[in-house]
């Protein structure tokens, strides 16, 4: 049987950078979320040489446009062409970089074995990764809508308004990860946290994009919110997200 030539495996997608390793002395390979192929491994060959065409369009948190050809365990990147040059941004600032590492991982995480939502959780991240390099939010509220949001776009979506188990309207007062958010008298397992109302209405402007309620949020606030959303994302993924540790919160 014929093998198939190299243009006929050849495709063209955007992409964002999750993560990169080396590979050998001047290769890398690159995780990346694509627009319209979910998540690809890809090696980019000579990418660490000075002389390199495109090696700072693949760095971490970056966007571009990529050229690659299908390979039997890892792709191959043979072109890029910058879209969103986010990193330098990012990077040059540790608090905002950590927020983006927590975010990246969620997605590679997410996009693992959900390849269906894959074209959602590309514009997510992109958005996210896009408002965190302007520094339009603080990036604490940008980390914790784009978690929210990214579960919800994965099947997960929260409730902060009715009950999360039997649908009783809210407010209610109590929060359980595992029941889904915010949960009734009558169905709140035992032990289950209780936060202060203005946490519930930040939680809930942070799954809708209601900035300018979250942007007016107190400190205490937000970092009430960003513990039970931690709860929520892990609970969820079924482990720890190791970035999400290195998040400084004020």
């Amino acid at each position: 049987m014929a093998q198939p030539s190299f243009a006929s495996r050849a495709y063209r997608d955007d992409a964002v950078v999750l993560r990169t390793h080396k590979l050998g002395e001047a290769d890398r390979i690159i995780t990346l979320l694509t627009k319209h192929h979910g998540q690809v491994r890809a090696v980019a060959k000579g990418v660490r040489r000075t002389s390199s065409r495109f090696g700072a369009r693949l760095e971490p948190f970056m966007v571009a446009d990529l050229q690659l050809v299908s390979g039997k365990t890892l792709d191959i990147v043979t072109q890029a062409v910058a879209k969103g040059a986010y990193g330098g941004d990012i990077a040059s600032d540790y608090g905002r970089y950590t927020v983006a590492a927590a975010m990246t991982e969620t997605a590679e995480k997410l996009t693992d074995v959900d390849g269906e939502s894959g074209t959602a959780q590309y514009n997510l991240l992109v958005g996210a990764l896009a408002s965190l390099s302007r520094n339009e939010h603080a990036a604490g509220l940008i980390l914790d809508s784009y978690l929210l949001r990214a579960l919800a776009t994965g099947g997960w979506a929260p409730s902060f308004t009715d009950c999360a188990r039997c649908g009783l309207p809210g407010p209610h007062s109590a929060f359980s990860a595992p029941l889904g958010g915010m949960v009734c008298p009558g169905c709140r397992p035992p032990g289950s946290p209780a936060p202060a109302p203005e946490t519930v209405v930040l939680l809930a402007a942070l799954l809708t994009g209601a900035w300018a309620t979250a942007d007016a949020s107190l400190p205490l606030h937000r970092k009430e919110a960003a513990g039970l959303v931690a709860a929520y994302l892990q609970w969820h993924l079924e482990r720890v997200l190791k970035s999400l540790k290195h998040v400084e919160r004020s």
